[in-house]
């Protein structure tokens, strides 16, 4: 998360601040999607042990390509 000190000149730069900042919420609309959907670390450790890395993996692929970063599908 980035945060920085602004200083705005004019409602315009506001406007303009606000634009950038629901763009970045936009874009990033998958990470909160994922984390809906990911297992629980439990769940994820559990996956580990019985079905090794691979599974593992499998399983968090299915989430990842069911809410691509933006520009990857």
């Amino acid at each position: 998360l980035e945060f920085r000190r602004v200083l705005f000149r004019s409602e315009e730069e506001v406007n303009q601040e606000i634009e950038r900042l629901q763009q970045v919420y936009e874009n990033n609309q998958y990470q909160r999607d994922r984390k809906k959907e990911y297992p629980s670390i439990e769940e994820q450790l559990d996956t580990l042990y019985h079905q090794g890395y691979d599974g593992w993996k499998a399983s968090i692929d299915e989430v990842k390509n069911k809410y691509p970063k933006p520009g990857e599908e």
